[in-house]
């Protein structure tokens, strides 16, 4: 008889380390790189057509056949900032590990722009290879790899990565579910790289929202529409608030809102609906333009930041402690687009 007990209680000792529940697996950062032969930039042809990047996975994240497929955030940082500023200023694991999504965190690499920046002006890039090419390159690699959901894919970028975001969704919306620019610039803003620098400062000597119907012609129209969220500080003098004003048109005219061309090209269109409220001591104004219910642009200007990532941390370069706080901003716009 006791043999048979403790026969039994080894039995069911098996049977619940059998059966136990794993506790859920940490957040954690994996790497990577990935190249294509599209991927050679005019403007640096000397640099090998490859990038590395970072992959925020969330906690409790599964990448069996049968687990769930998840959303995807790409993070592109701006100039003089590494994957890991980025992350760590605008805090984004924690919003990914709040949606469940990964974060695909693109590096540019030493030698394509002395200062650390993407090369948003290539003409290449601007249409479609290039840079554009390597990160849509990786996104394709990062769905694959991690059972990402095919049609839950958002962009976003900060400066020079808000540059190559808002390209991404104009050339590859078979790609993109929608984008997230901050203090960033409209697609082929720049007739050449050598009228960038003036056109960061001016406005596009371009028309951009002509390039947006012309990528929208381009496009497959299942594939559309792509939303765009524009963030920028009144401050900025490093990339003025013209520009954001530049992507909100290009993106109408992508998305084929009547608003695209009406009025002045240096100010925003008529929108749909505006407000302004009051976050930590600043004024902003966010105005929008729907297609019905569905949100086609939304400009949200804050009033007294400068060239930084609105709500991060300021410890790393180009963050603004100071709300609004830009990742959950982020964090709405990705979870309204889930439900």
């Amino acid at each position: 008889m006791l043999h048979l007990r403790e026969l039994w209680s080894r039995t069911k000792a098996f049977l619940a380390r059998l059966f136990r529940r794993k506790p859920p697996e940490p957040g954690r950062f994996e790497t990577g790189g990935k190249g294509t032969f599209r991927g050679f930039l005019a403007v640096a042809p000397w640099i090998l057509p490859q990038r590395d990047y970072l992959v925020y996975v969330p906690k409790g994240h599964a990448n069996g056949p049968n687990d769930r497929e998840a959303p995807l955030i790409v993070l592109i940082h701006g100039c003089q900032q590494t994957p890991e500023d980025i992350a760590a200023g605008t805090r984004i694991a924690n919003t990914a590990d709040d949606l469940g999504c990964l974060v695909l965190l693109p590096r540019q690499k030493n030698g394509a722009n002395r200062w650390g920046c993407w090369n948003w002006y290539d003409g290449g890039t601007t249409r479609g290879w290039g840079e554009t090419a390597i990160v849509a390159a990786q996104i394709e690699e990062v769905r694959e790899r991690y059972r990402i959901d095919r049609r839950r894919v958002f962009v976003a970028g900060m400066s020079s990565g808000g540059g190559l975001a808002a390209i991404l969704g104009l050339r590859r919306p078979d790609l993109v579910a929608g984008t997230f620019i901050h203090s960033g610039i409209a697609c082929g803003a720049a007739s050449s790289p050598y009228t960038a620098l003036s056109v960061i400062s001016n406005g596009a000597d371009t028309d951009v929202a002509e390039i947006g119907a012309d990528a929208r012609a381009a496009a497959d129209p299942t594939s559309l529409p792509v939303p765009l969220i524009a963030i920028q500080g009144s401050l900025d003098t490093a990339v003025p608030p013209i520009n954001a004003v530049q992507l909100v048109r290009q993106y109408l005219a992508l998305n084929a809102h009547p608003a695209a061309t009406s009025g002045d090209a240096t100010e925003l269109p008529p929108p749909d609906h505006v407000a302004t409220t009051t976050t930590d001591g600043r004024p902003v104004t966010t105005s929008e333009w729907n297609d019905g219910r569905r949100l086609v642009a939304r400009h949200v200007l804050i009033d007294g930041l400068g060239h930084a990532w609105s709500g991060g941390d300021e410890q790393h370069p180009y963050h603004d402690a100071q709300g609004p706080d830009a990742t959950a901003l982020l964090g709405a716009f990705v979870r309204s687009a889930l439900s």
